[in-house]
């Protein structure tokens, strides 16, 4: 896949079929427009093009908006290169650039430089400043400016409208069924292990603590989880807790604690991904250390059970 940072970077003759947007979380509602394009280029003889935005469009135009976010850029790529997109520019969304016209948007850089013959937006899309282009602006352009419009309806699960809002708010309640059910996979966050203070290891539960790579990504619930984890490409089962660690001292910050299973050691200072599979219990409170590991050792159990 082609990555442009710019769009002064885009050099080429022919035509694309092109779709625009933030893209958080690339849910199931993102792929089905990513994949109309995808068919589309091959149908059309034309490169398919999807145009998004870093950082988060509201984190510029929204003062003291704290947004946080499905998807950040690494993962945004490697999700479009899964859904076959041949060609991705990555706008830089700044003060400068929230002051483009929807209209000047479309003739500078949709036909100007990306030559969109084919524009395909969701049911719902407004671009440009003040959020001025929708489906009726585009309409209205699409004749004199000679691209055809195509508007993706709403994806539905269980009767629900699939948004980034929905998804956000699902992982924040522990409802991981139900956000993963919206995303059509599941949820991820990396990071880089950190060393912690090794309390772990004295309970024979040794963990990698997880700093997220991305500052605004989403950390779910606090709670216990079944997770599966890539570390340096190499694929690990573990169990994930994310908390204030209130048997010991109450701390004001939540970690991001992997005991990964069957595993000895040093993964510090290395990259971890990992992947939610199933939400185990709400984290609690033990009268005694142990206690505590009675109930790590049954997490442990249950999530060989769930993992297999």
């Amino acid at each position: 896949m082609n990555v442009y940072r710019d769009i002064s970077e885009i050099n080429f003759d022919g035509k694309a079929v092109v779709t625009i947007g933030t893209f958080d979380g690339i849910h199931k509602g993102h792929s089905d427009i990513i994949s109309f394009v995808v068919n589309e280029a091959a149908d059309e003889n034309a490169k398919s093009f999807v145009v998004t935005f870093e950082p988060h469009p509201r984190l510029v135009v929204s003062q003291n908006y704290d947004i946080k976010i499905l998807t950040d850029l690494e993962e945004k790529i490697e999700l479009f290169e899964k859904l076959n997109i041949r060609n991705l520019l990555v706008i830089n969304f700044n003060a400068g650039f929230a002051e483009l016209s929807y209209e000047d948007f479309l003739r500078n850089y949709l036909i100007g430089k990306i030559h969109a013959s084919h524009i395909v937006i969701g049911h719902d899309h407004h671009f440009g400043k003040g959020r001025g282009g929708d489906e009726n602006k585009l309409q209205q352009l699409s004749e004199s400016l000679g691209f055809r419009l195509t508007v993706i309806p709403a994806v539905s699960v269980e009767g629900v409208e699939v948004s980034s809002t929905k998804i956000r708010n699902a992982l924040l309640a522990g409802e991981f069924d139900k956000a993963n059910a919206y995303l059509g996979r599941n949820y991820t966050l990396g990071g880089i292990v950190v060393e912690g203070d090794k309390r772990g290891r004295t309970i024979g539960f040794p963990t990698a603590n997880i700093e997220p790579a991305e500052k605004r990504k989403l950390v779910p619930k606090e709670g216990v989880y079944a997770v599966k984890c890539v570390i340096e490409s190499e694929e690990f089962k573990g169990v994930l807790n994310i908390g204030r660690r209130p048997t010991f001292e109450l701390q004001d910050k939540v970690f991001i604690e992997l005991h990964i299973l069957d595993f000895e050691g040093d993964v510090y200072g290395k990259k971890a991904e990992v992947e939610f599979i199933s939400r185990l219990r709400d984290e609690v409170k033990f009268t005694s250390v142990e206690n505590l590991v009675n109930q790590i050792k049954q997490d442990v159990q249950k999530a060989r059970e769930i993992l297999k």
